[in-house]
């Protein structure tokens, strides 16, 4: 499954974030997801990030409380996604949150890197019994563990994701190792990768080592403002990766065995083999050799392999330059 992240790359506007549900499905994504602000449940007057964050928002607190939509509002995006046959997700980051989420009833609990800690919101969101998407960017394994038993006691299927929190995340740091290292010790869980890169190489690598969901951040233009930005991949990116997601998967279930390719492939060899050929004009008896024969297309005559085999053997009958030989015109 491809996940289209959102987020906040509607900057605000209803009918942005509308435009983007058209847009994901369109390019054949499975699911879309969004976050849910409400700023004055999220941020304290501690917080760090309370500060000039652009031109228009004097904080990222404000920044914040721009991006909050009504439950209405967000009711309305839930079944504009229903219509045009995408999941729904949104990251929930405070209890309010969580409760507008729970209302519109979205696909599945999409738990942020940093909110792994956060167990009275996941003990919300396990109530539901709905599919917990994990994120894991900023956790140590110990953490995890902990979150992943906390989940499977409760009985909730879980995704665990790959990811990095760095925006943009640097191919040094995509932690591809990760992505088999969840499959073999988390067997009981779909293992994702939730991309952070700014291209689709590292999904794309991620999926052909058995991801089995993938998230990747995507804006309208890479030029568009935006705290992700830098980290989202275009719309035209995502149907690449939508398509080769299908490619790879075909290549991967259809394992090629070598020796079977080559017989299915022996016409094509031929054409594109060589034989052995007189180089210039030669007379009966006379003796093979690297200065009157050369090795042309197509190998449908004696094969080049053969050459050692064959070599120091005699011409049956006289030859012109350039005649392909057949191995009834030598002798040993």
């Amino acid at each position: 499954m491809i996940i289209a992240e959102i987020g906040q790359a509607h900057d605000g506007s209803l009918g942005i974030a509308h435009s983007y549900i058209d847009a994901v499905a369109k390019s054949g994504a499975h699911a879309i997801k969004f976050q849910t602000h409400v700023a004055d449940a999220e941020s304290s007057i501690y917080d760090k990030w309370r500060v000039k964050f652009s031109r228009q928002d004097d904080s990222r607190y404000d920044y914040w409380k721009r991006m909050e939509f009504s439950f209405k509002e967000w009711e309305g995006l839930r079944q504009h996604a229903k219509e045009v046959g995408l999941k729904f997700l949104s990251s929930a980051f405070s209890i309010k949150a969580f409760e507008i989420l729970e209302k519109i009833d979205v696909d599945a609990w999409k738990i942020a890197s940093g909110e792994i800690s956060n167990f009275q919101l996941l003990d919300k969101m396990i109530s539901t019994t709905k599919p917990v998407y994990l994120s894991t960017g900023m956790s140590t394994l110990s953490e995890i563990d902990n979150v992943i038993k906390t989940i499977q006691n409760a009985g909730n299927p879980i995704c665990l994701f790959q990811c990095t929190s760095m925006y943009p995340t640097p191919s040094q740091k995509w932690g591809l190792n990760i992505v088999k290292f969840f499959k073999e010790k988390y067997q009981n869980c779909s293992i994702g990768f939730s991309d952070h890169s700014g291209d689709i190489y590292s999904s794309l690598a991620a999926i052909t080592l058995g991801a089995d969901i993938v998230e990747v951040h995507v804006v309208f233009d890479k030029n568009i403002f935006g705290p992700d930005t830098s980290s989202s991949i275009t719309l035209n990116q995502l149907e690449k990766l939508v398509i080769g997601e299908k490619e790879i998967k075909n290549a991967l279930e259809n394992p090629v065995d070598k020796d079977s390719m080559a017989i299915e492939l022996a016409d094509t060899k031929t054409l594109f083999n060589k034989s052995v050929f007189t180089s210039i004009d030669v007379k009966k008896n006379e003796i093979l050799t690297e200065k009157n024969c050369i090795f042309k297309k197509p190998g449908t005559g004696i094969p080049i392999s053969k050459w050692k085999k064959i070599k120091g053997s005699k011409f049956k009958k006289d030859f012109k330059k350039g005649m392909m030989i057949s191995i009834e015109d030598i002798c040993s």
